[in-house]
């Protein structure tokens, strides 16, 4: 057995795809999207997201269309912003990571009109989902969301660049 100090699935430079490598270096928040109430709730961590302020504000989120929160066709969510204390709970809703219990064991949640907020986190956003389908772009599905709520927490925000959680301290 050899020890090697690159990964041994890594495919070589040229096979990689260059828009994926492109997309690695921009840094993205980390987000963990959030419906329902108790034993209903469900969520789903979403890098891909973009605030637009206006009249009204918009949060748009391109998410896996495979995933399980989307079966139960939520009206609202909650986009709960990651702290630096969140990655473990980042991985869990990403379905990545194990979580006895469910990803919501791993953090102190509270129940509001538009899903669980996450306690600690570096905020939240009420939102209610256009009731239009969601647009296929891409592997995702685009997801536009009007504002209707905001609270700002006292984390810094977690952020995701080249496969890692990151800060910007």
């Amino acid at each position: 057995m050899t020890i090697h100090p690159d990964h041994p699935f890594l495919p070589t430079a040229d096979d990689r795809d260059p828009l994926r490598r492109m997309r690695g270096r921009l840094p993205s928040p980390v987000t963990v999207w959030t419906s329902g109430t108790g034993r209903d709730a469900s969520g789903l961590t979403v890098s891909s997201v973009l605030v637009a302020d206006g009249e009204p504000s918009h949060v748009l989120g391109l998410v896996d269309a495979d995933s399980d929160f989307w079966s139960s066709a939520p009206q609202t969510v909650v986009v709960n912003v990651l702290g630096p204390d969140h990655r473990y709970l980042a991985d869990a809703f990403a379905g990545t990571a194990p979580a006895a219990g469910g990803p919501f064991t791993l953090g102190t949640w509270s129940d509001t009109e538009w899903g669980p907020a996450l306690e600690g986190s570096a905020g939240w956003i009420g939102v209610r989902l256009v009731p239009e389908e969601p647009r296929a772009v891409g592997w995702g599905l685009l997801v536009d969301g009007v504002v209707e709520h905001v609270e700002l927490g006292t984390a810094e925000a977690l952020i995701h660049v080249r496969g890692r959680y990151r800060t910007l301290d």
